[in-house]
C-alpha cells in the first residue's frame, strides 16, 4: 500500500490531467499593435498592408490558448503575432515614405504630368 493520499477529484468542468488555465497577461498577445499596424498599413501602403490581419488572427489566439492551459502553443502564437506585426509595421513605414516622397515631389499634379509624358513617349 502506498502512503500517499488519493488525489482530489477534478473541479467541475475540468478532467483529470487537464492543465490549469494561465492568466491572460502571462504571454503578450500584441493585439493592439496588430490592429494599429494593420490599419496604418492599409491606409498608407496598399492592399499589402492588410497582411496585418494575419497578426490579428495570431494575436487573438493567444488568450484562448492560455485559457486552455497550453503555454507552448500560446507562446508560438505570440511569436507569430509579433513577427506579422513587424511585417505590417514595415509596410506602413514604406507606405508613409512613398507618400511623403510623392507629395514632396509635386503631388498628384506632377504625377499626372509625368504620366502624360510617359504616354506621349509610347505613341
Amino acid at each position: 500500500m502506498s502512503s500517499l493520499p488519493p488525489s482530489p477529484p477534478p473541479a467541475p468542468g475540468q478532467s483529470f490531467g487537464a492543465a490549469a488555465p494561465l492568466p491572460p497577461g502571462s504571454v503578450p498577445n500584441y493585439l493592439a499593435w496588430s490592429i494599429i499596424s494593420t490599419v496604418l498599413g492599409a491606409c498608407l501602403c496598399c492592399p499589402l498592408g492588410l497582411l496585418g490581419i494575419v497578426a490579428i488572427v495570431f494575436s487573438s489566439k493567444v488568450n484562448g490558448l492560455l485559457a486552455q492551459g497550453n503555454l507552448e502553443a500560446a507562446q508560438r502564437a505570440s511569436k507569430n503575432a509579433k513577427t506579422w506585426c513587424w511585417v505590417a509595421t514595415a509596410l506602413a513605414i514604406i507606405g508613409l515614405l512613398i507618400n511623403v516622397y510623392f507629395y514632396a515631389t509635386g503631388g498628384p499634379a506632377a504625377y499626372q504630368e509625368w504620366m502624360r509624358q510617359m504616354q506621349s513617349m509610347q505613341q
